[in-house]
């Protein structure tokens, strides 16, 4: 086997959580009873909820992309569909919105909506930069959406429809004003606007407004000097408010990405050569403002609350993770009772019951991912997924023959280049690759597959006047990586392109193929970063534009195609697995503590400790046993089960010899081998401390950026 398929069979073979069996893109729900964060493995900034009925509708932001004001429904708050999005183009007179005449609007656009219904219709408010408050009405969420611009300088904004009529938006970091708004959404009422709450109070921005039993509750998020998510309450939406920090460091032990920055003074626009972008550097240890905040939050229908907030997963972007919370003294907090502020990444999903497990079972939503990533351009129309770059020009593409037709319109660069359509990177890994026909380029053309971030790369075929030839450019660089191209059965009509990319390290590669089988790489291993620039995490583009200032010939696509090799995470707790001898009969594993590299043992003492790094002794196996619905119990070789005693301090967790009193954990999925048990009991973690040489505890409150505080486990082959 050589060594380059070697190393792809190496990235596809992986082990993840617990999903159906077969899954082919990621879905949260595991398929029995439980789900596990993110709820999507890509972008979903800012996300706002709204419960009608029994429906979940979730809006976010898009930014400069369009369609734009993306609405997700669900009935589970697991499972998600597209079904909306609230415009098909920016309809402002503005060259910026359409990427002409080097104007742009990168970074800006749409971006932290609010949806509410009120009035038998439903009203989502967002902020366009530089056009003030938007607000698009529709009583159906499917469409059509009625535009209304009301202006102002309202921005990052909450929006309460109160019981007597009145409407009201919250804004503002740190002073946090409230405006009343006029009924028929023509703009803020004049002379409304009022300071309630102060700067010096630590409330920040990204704010959610509700009216509970009476009272009024502010979920806000804070980034200064690190995230954190506060609630404040109030008898009056005009206060005064209290307030409490509802959650803070919950980063599922993923540390701050490196940031593109650019070195001060430098003037720069986005589409310059890479000399003018760096990356920063990364704090494995640091939470920064990673953590879960900015979103909104809502109660079940079978009364139960959760947050939906998101969560910076590196080069992906933001994501959206939902939290159980605990009402506490009036305060609603992230959580579980004896763990609050934290949330666990696995965990039962809304409305289920483990002790009534085959009751609820039959209640359950089918387990769904909610985009198809990939298309072969045979609709009528784009798939759900796509979005343009800035609003196209309809007259440079098309849909014809079972392809994406693009025509090369003039651009220097692809972050200039009109009519490139994109979708989100989905992580932890993914394969795209896409069919392009060369046969319609001119000279100057260039046409292919990119990321469209900052900084941004491509691979693609260039038509030179000597002929055609494979590119790789990477902005961060400004290096180019070519490869001239021919055929020996005559001139070159298809070449195969495809990122692969593996995300939660922030890195990706090119390949090309002229048969789309076999495969070489183009270019080196990149590395990707999250950046402040554009707002937005990586994203595949497909483009054709032209560099000599004119009109070119144009591209076309076919098949592209998405593959998650980690989609399907049914294998990833290791019942019974033989992991550690040749016979089937002995079912046992090793577990390895992360924070200090040594594998955990049955201590003679009756204590659950560690051991020397490569410890192959019968002290350090386990089996772990099935209880159902992703809840385990630990075995040592020699017969005693792991049992926490007392509450969970250091030294009781030891041991029992009746398998009836073993301890029952909930498994949490950390993905790669990497795993945490959360005790059912006081919702805390098994862990051992890498510093004190305490045994393992049955109380660790999660796990940090770095996962170097000893509870986050791997479980060895």
């Amino acid at each position: 086997m050589g060594i380059k398929r070697f190393l792809y069979l190496s990235f596809v073979i992986c082990h993840l959580s617990f999903s159906p069996a077969g899954a082919q893109s990621w879905t949260a729900d595991n398929g029995n009873g439980t789900f596990t964060n993110p709820l999507f493995y890509d972008e979903f900034s800012d996300p706002d909820i709204l419960r009608v009925g029994d429906d979940y509708y979730l809006a976010g932001t898009t930014m400069h992309a369009v369609p734009g004001l993306v609405i997700l429904h669900s009935k589970d708050l697991v499972n998600w569909e597209n079904v909306a999005y609230c415009f098909d183009r920016f309809d402002f007179e503005d060259d910026a919105f359409s990427l002409k005449n080097h104007k742009e609007v990168y970074g800006q656009g749409v971006w932290a909506p609010a949806i509410r219904y009120a009035n038998g219709q439903f009203y989502v408010f967002t902020n366009i930069n530089g056009k003030g408050l938007q607000c698009y009405t529709s009583k159906d969420i499917r469409g059509p959406w009625k535009h209304h611009n009301m202006r102002g300088n309202i921005y990052d904004l909450g929006v309460l429809f109160d019981d007597d009529g009145k409407v009201y938006a919250i804004h503002g970091y740190g002073t946090v004003k409230c405006t009343e708004l006029k009924a028929d959404m023509s703009g803020p009422v004049e002379g409304t606007e009022r300071v309630i709450i102060p700067e010096g109070n630590g409330v920040g921005e990204g704010h959610h407004m509700y009216k509970i039993n009476g009272m009024y509750y502010l979920i806000s998020t804070d980034y200064r000097p690190n995230g954190r998510t506060l609630c404040s309450r109030s008898k009056s939406i005009w206060g005064p408010y209290e307030t409490r920090v509802i959650t803070a460091d919950e980063t599922y032990g993923y540390h701050a990405a490196s940031l593109t920055q650019v070195p001060r003074g430098t003037k720069y626009r986005i589409g310059e050569d890479g000399t003018k972008f760096q990356l920063g550097p990364v704090d494995k240890d640091a939470t920064a403002c990673t953590n879960a905040h900015q979103g909104g939050i809502v109660q079940y229908k079978d009364g139960s609350w959760w947050a939906l907030f998101m969560m910076d997963f590196h080069s992906i972007g933001r994501t959206v993770c939902l939290m159980p919370m605990t009402w506490q003294d009036g305060w609603p907090m992230v959580g579980l009772e004896g763990n609050l502020g934290r949330a666990p990444r696995t965990w039962f999903k809304p409305g289920f019951q483990p002790s009534q497990a085959d009751a609820t079972r039959s209640q359950q939503t089918e387990p769904h991912a909610p985009y198809l990533r990939s298309d072969n351009f045979d609709a009528k129309q784009l798939g759900r997924i796509w979005q343009w770059n800035h609003n196209p020009d309809d007259k440079q593409w098309s849909l014809k023959g079972g392809r994406l037709r693009i025509n090369s319109q003039p651009a220097e660069q692809l972050m200039w280049a009109r009519n490139t359509l994109t979708q989100r990177v989905i992580g932890p890994k993914s394969v795209a690759t896409v069919k392009l026909y060369v046969e319609g380029m001119k000279e100057g053309d260039v046409c292919g597959l990119g990321n469209i971030n900052v900084p941004c790369s491509w691979i693609g075929v260039v038509k030179l006047s000597t002929g055609l030839r494979v590119r790789c450019y990477e902005q961060l660089t400004n290096d180019t990586t070519d490869m001239g191209i021919g055929a020996t059965g005559g001139p070159v009509k298809v070449v195969y392109l495809r990122m692969v990319g593996d995300y939660d390290r922030d890195q990706a590669h090119y390949e090309w193929s002229f048969n789309g089988t076999n495969y070489q790489q183009l270019g080196r291993e990149m590395p990707l970063s999250y950046q402040l620039i554009s707002f937005q995490g990586s994203r595949h583009a497909l483009f054709a534009f032209n560099t000599k200032g004119k009109q070119g010939g144009y591209a076309e696509f076919d098949n592209f195609t998405v593959e998650e090799p980690c989609a399907d995470r049914s294998q990833n707790i290791p019942y019974g697995k033989t992991l550690t001898s040749p016979s089937a009969a002995d079912r046992w594993f090793r577990i390895i503590n992360k924070a200090t590299g040594r594998p955990a043992v049955c201590d003679p003492h009756g204590l659950l400790y560690d051991t020397r790094q490569g410890d192959r002794s019968d002290r350090t196996l386990f089996r772990i046993i099935d209880r159902g619905q992703g809840r385990v119990s630990l075995q040592c070789k020699d017969g005693r089960y792991v049992k926490v005693y007392g509450e969970g301090l250091p030294g009781d967790v030891r041991f029992t010899q009746n398998e009836k009193d073993a301890e029952v954990f909930l498994w949490q999925d950390y993905l790669n081998h990497d795993f945490m048990l959360l005790s059912l009991k006081n919702h805390r973690y098994l862990g051992k401390s890498p510093t004190t040489g305490s045994p393992y505890a049955m109380d660790f409150p999660g796990a940090d950026p770095a996962r170097r505080n000893g509870a986050v486990l791997h479980w060895e082959e």
